[in-house]
């Protein structure tokens, strides 16, 4: 009968291998590469800053507070945004300038 211990570790040769395969996994779930603009979640790169949409929907709201929210930004020009506002179901273009004073508001298309 052989009674001689075994030395060295305990968890086999199978343990490593399933270790070495996780951690390839959890590299090679990390990437580089850049998706296409299409399926990027912003795609336009020139948006109003957050201060300034709110602002307009401040504006849009009025004093009676009410639903109103951000639904879409772009840049203009050099100083202009453009804020399309979801205002309690219908729609209301804010247009304002990087100073966060609203140049007009108009009623949406949709």
């Amino acid at each position: 009968m052989n009674m001689r211990k075994r030395r060295g570790c305990r968890f086999g040769r199978w343990a490593v291998g399933a270790g070495v395969l996780s951690l390839a996994t959890v590299l090679g779930a990390c990437s580089t590469s850049t998706p296409a603009p299409d399926h990027m979640a912003r795609t336009a790169a020139d948006t109003a800053p957050a201060d300034i949409q709110l602002l307009c929907a401040t504006a849009a709201a009025g004093g009676g507070g009410g639903n109103v929210l951000p639904v879409t930004s772009r840049r203009i020009d050099a100083t202009t945004y453009q804020v399309d506002l979801n205002v309690a179901g219908s729609t209301r273009t804010c247009i304002i300038d990087a100073g966060g004073n609203v140049l007009s508001m108009q009623q949406g298309t949709g």
